[in-house]
């Protein structure tokens, strides 16, 4: 891919030592970096980053599965630019261009019966919107969402939560918690697919016995993101939404991570999983850097939000131009089977780094959306914790930033812009094999 020369006026800013004095001094000290000695980071484009001493990563991360087309790509850039000229704000009290065609251009791409669209600017505010609208479709109160699942930083998005570290000062009312999908470390200790997916028979168990019985709304993620890109069976969605179509609830597809043809082929992950969801939310991908979020869903259900409503920066003309830039990319490049072609090339050589490593236990996920979960022996599967936050600060020795996750902070978490090539995946995949070599 193209390179860009950032000329000295670019380069001119703050030095490393006091990015990291003053990020100290005057940010909230729960806002933690990745790596020892945390990297400033002063430009990018497409593929790659530059830290403030001009040195060059290869970045694996994209910003939390967020960078979809490229850091800076022009084609992203340039319409954004031209509507900062004609008009930056106004505010959901007016109607714009900008956001009506971006929902168009959603109805057109989203599945089933989704049409119509809310923005706000962050995937938390997506998932408090879908819930607070299911509970005013529905009449019911209660949720139920997975173990392990992510929702975001509001006190509903960490209720919605299943992860005790990302859920400390939270007290939620009427969010419940059933098993998830976790294969490889099965919490009933079962062998997919002998275990006919018994997993999801708990979430009916949790409705029957920890809810009235009157659902409003089931909230999961196609795959688990922070969990360390979780995959479920193939079987488990469509067996989950029978049960809460039972009950009477929506289906919410949280689609934060896995949207935009991040998974390969399709647009959206729960698409893989043949179910049709009543709510979907989306983030991240979406504006490639830019904060928006989505929640889109079926015509009766959208019309059933009730009271005044507003969004002050939601379906802001400039997000919503970049977002429609972001679709037209990855429609026009046929990226989401990029995503498929190289994910699979991707996923075929972490499999025999897994064959080469004893630290990786388990290979998983879709597309260019990829994780290994990293254990000290493969009999007990204890989480390799250390190693993991060891093989990151290895690569990004070598110039590759890699994310991680997972409740154990054990999982290497690896999202690229969707429009690498192999040969990305290589020199990518080589340097992993030297970090794991040096741990």
């Amino acid at each position: 891919m193209a390179s860009r020369t950032i000329g000295a006026s670019e380069k001119a800013g703050l030095s490393r030592q006091e990015i990291l004095r003053k990020q100290k001094e005057y940010i909230f000290p729960s806002v933690t970096n990745y790596y020892a000695d945390p990297l400033p980071l002063d430009h990018g484009y497409m593929q790659h980053v530059w830290d403030v001493e001009g040195r060059k990563y290869l970045d694996f991360f994209g910003g939390i599965v967020t960078v979809s087309v490229g850091h800076c790509n022009p084609r992203v850039t340039a319409p954004m630019k031209a509507q900062i000229d004609k008009l930056q704000h106004v505010s959901t009290c007016f109607p714009m261009e900008p956001m009506v065609a971006l929902a168009e251009k959603l109805a057109q791409i989203t599945p089933g019966a989704l049409k119509k669209s809310f923005f706000t600017n962050s995937g938390t505010e997506a998932n408090e919107t879908a819930v607070q609208l299911a509970r005013m479709h529905t009449g019911n109160f209660d949720v139920v969402a997975l173990r392990h699942g992510y929702s975001g930083r509001s006190s509903l998005a960490r209720g919605l939560t299943g992860l005790n570290t990302w859920r400390r000062g939270t007290i939620q009312v009427g969010v419940v918690h059933a098993m998830n999908p976790y294969c490889y470390r099965c919490p009933l200790g079962l062998k997919y697919p002998d275990c006919g997916v018994a997993c999801v028979r708990d979430l009916e168990d949790v409705i029957q016995t920890s809810t009235s019985g009157r659902l409003a709304a089931f909230l999961a993620e196609p795959i688990q993101g922070v969990a360390g890109f979780i995959t479920p069976p193939k079987e488990y969605f469509k067996l989950a939404f029978n049960i809460v179509k039972q009950y009477g609830g929506d289906f919410i597809a949280d689609e934060v991570q896995t949207g935009w043809g991040r998974t390969g082929n399709k647009w959206f992950g729960i698409e893989h999983w043949e179910v049709e969801p009543d709510i979907m939310t989306a983030a991240k991908g979406l504006g490639n850097g830019v904060p928006i979020g989505l929640t889109v869903a079926r015509p009766d259900i959208a019309d059933a939000m009730q009271g005044l409503t507003i969004s002050t920066f939601g379906g802001n003309p400039v997000t919503c131009v970049a977002a429609k830039a972001v679709i037209d990319v990855v429609e026009e490049d046929d990226l989401r089977s990029n995503a498929a072609n190289v994910g699979g090339y991707f996923r075929q050589k972490l499999e025999e780094l897994q064959e080469k490593h004893t630290l990786i236990g388990d290979v998983r996920g879709m597309g260019l959306m990829q994780a290994m979960e990293l254990v000290e022996d493969r009999q007990s599967k204890k989480p390799a914790t250390a190693a993991t936050a060891a093989i990151m600060e290895e690569a990004r020795k070598r110039g590759l930033l890699v994310g991680k996750g997972s409740l154990w902070g054990n999982v290497i978490r690896m999202s690229p812009p969707l429009n690498i090539g192999k040969s990305d995946v290589d020199e990518a995949v080589g340097i992993l094999d030297e970090s794991f070599s040096a741990v």
